[in-house]
């Protein structure tokens, strides 16, 4: 049975589940918030526990925001721009064999690969991204005190990185486009949920040990997401 809570001007379902009497609230794919409890939950203790979320709720609504934004398009021509860890290089179609490379401070497309470009240079962030990664990685995990497993870079949707019990760390490959200290921080973010998965005071106080202006470059990858490229939207 599901029952309906209210937090300003969100309806909040509530689903029956399990025997914890530890609640969770998630906010699904299209932006609506789910919460999932005990049966023996007093519906009091929930509002509670939904109130005390209230800021929690509107971050993670405006982190989805950001990746629902109008989509950066991009044209496979010469001189379109694509951003590379914050640097921008200038696409050029060449004719030459093998994969999607930098030369020289130019993204060079092989003329072949035209019809798969998008693919291909998708292909080539996760490449890059994941060997540039690598160290990183490592050392953001030392700092953390977390055993992380090799970083992978895929096409995470809505989400800039996922983490997982099984010490697995995923980033977006669009996150690649941005500066390294925006980089850092969605890493380190992540990496961070390998000890504490919820977003609680833990999580925080983790972060800010080895990050202290973690609040500013999550404000500043709320800024400047929406201007980046995630290729061609198939939701």
């Amino acid at each position: 049975m599901t029952s309906v809570l209210q937090l300003d001007e969100l309806r909040v379902p509530v689903e029956v589940v399990g025997s914890s009497r530890r609640a969770r609230l998630t906010v699904e794919a299209d932006g609506s918030l789910r919460l999932r409890a005990a049966e023996d939950v007093a519906t009091e203790e929930l509002q509670q526990f939904l109130a005390s979320k209230r800021d929690w709720v509107y971050r993670k609504l405006a982190e989805k925001e950001v990746l629902q934004h109008e989509p950066v398009t991009k044209e496979l021509v010469d001189g379109e721009g694509f951003l590379y860890l914050g640097r921008s290089h200038r696409l050029k179609i060449d004719d030459v064999d093998g994969a999607v490379r930098l030369e020289r401070g130019r993204l060079v497309l092989p003329r072949y690969l035209v019809e798969i470009g998008e693919a291909s240079l998708i292909a080539w962030y996760r490449r890059c991204g994941e060997a540039w990664l690598r160290p990183r990685s490592k050392a953001w995990a030392e700092r953390l005190r977390v055993d992380a497993g090799p970083i992978e870079v895929a096409d995470l949707g809505q989400k800039w990185g996922s983490a997982t019990a099984g010490r697995r760390v995923r980033l977006h490959w669009a996150a690649l486009q941005l500066s390294p200290p925006l980089v850092d921080y969605v890493l380190a973010h992540e990496l961070a949920h390998l000890r504490e998965p919820h977003h609680g005071p833990v999580f925080w106080q983790l972060l800010a040990r080895v990050m202290p202006d973690y609040e500013e470059r999550k404000q500043d990858l709320a800024k400047r997401g929406t201007c980046l490229w995630f290729g061609e939207r198939r939701d």
